[in-house]
């Protein structure tokens, strides 16, 4: 979609919640125009327009409102057809496990990843798409799915403390250090996150979370595409993964040679 906004990021919504809804309203339309759903990379990007989507399938009136905003601003209006999805789900339900597995050309046997789906994605259930909110599944089975280890451990579903890290910094990032300690206590190579905010604050702050709080951290943090771009022969360099704040370069030492 070209010219689409940022959809507030649930800090919108905090001040002006009509205003929130109004930009991914439009964001919608977009995607209507061209016949075409909507999938995203972000969980909170999918939490917060999910709840956008909502509100509007339960309230046509207020539908109506926003549309009447948007027609007078920008001429145009949400139909209600559009889905939005993450790009986890599409892979999972709409491109299947077994063809991703099909196309793996570097099996990331050896490989022990820690999955971490975000707050927003799950929470609250009434605006959440995931089958079982409490205990959902597709990270794990994607991880699976490209022959590495899945690690859970007792913070996979707390938050990473970043909605509150210009608000609260030193609890936001205690909420980090608390889910990075907790994978690498179970023995995680690297934390996947389906968030690029949970990444920012798991990986940039993680040298300052060491030094506040004396952990010994060093884990790297993965997003999703990037995972599936290893397990599809991608390289490290093409992917960057040395300009992370925790190095993640070096993570394919870690396969065994099965």
């Amino acid at each position: 979609m070209e010219d689409a906004s940022c959809c507030g990021a649930g800090v919108v919504q905090e001040d002006n919640p009509k205003l929130g809804d109004a930009l991914n309203a439009r964001t919608f339309s977009l995607a209507e125009e061209q016949g075409l759903d909507i999938v995203t990379i972000c969980s909170t990007c999918q939490g917060v327009m999910r709840r956008a989507q909502i509100k509007c399938e339960n309230d046509p009136d207020y539908r109506a409102e926003l549309n009447e905003d948007l027609m007078e601003d920008t001429g145009r209006a949400y139909q209600g057809t559009v889905k939005v999805k993450h790009f986890y789900e599409m892979i999972v339900e709409d491109f299947g496990l077994d063809n991703l597995a099909g196309k793996v050309t570097r099996k990331l046997t050896g490989l022990n990843i820690a999955p971490y789906y975000g707050c927003y994605a799950l929470r609250p259930h009434e605006f959440s798409d995931v089958k079982i909110p409490d205990r959902p599944t597709a990270l794990e089975e994607t991880i699976e799915a490209v022959g590495a280890t899945v690690v859970t451990w007792p913070e996979m579903q707390k938050c990473c403390g970043f909605p509150i890290l210009m608000a609260n910094k030193h609890n936001s990032l205690h909420l980090a250090g608390n889910v990075v300690e907790g994978a690498k206590k179970q023995g995680a190579a690297c934390i996947m996150t389906a968030c690029p905010l949970c990444h920012l604050n798991l990986d940039s702050y993680q040298p300052e979370i060491e030094k506040t709080f004396a952990m010994d951290l060093n884990l790297p943090i993965l997003h999703y595409p990037q995972m599936l771009a290893l397990a599809l022969g991608a390289t490290p360099e093409e992917l960057k993964l040395d300009t992370h704040i925790v190095q993640a370069g070096n993570l394919l030492e870690n396969l065994s040679s099965s």
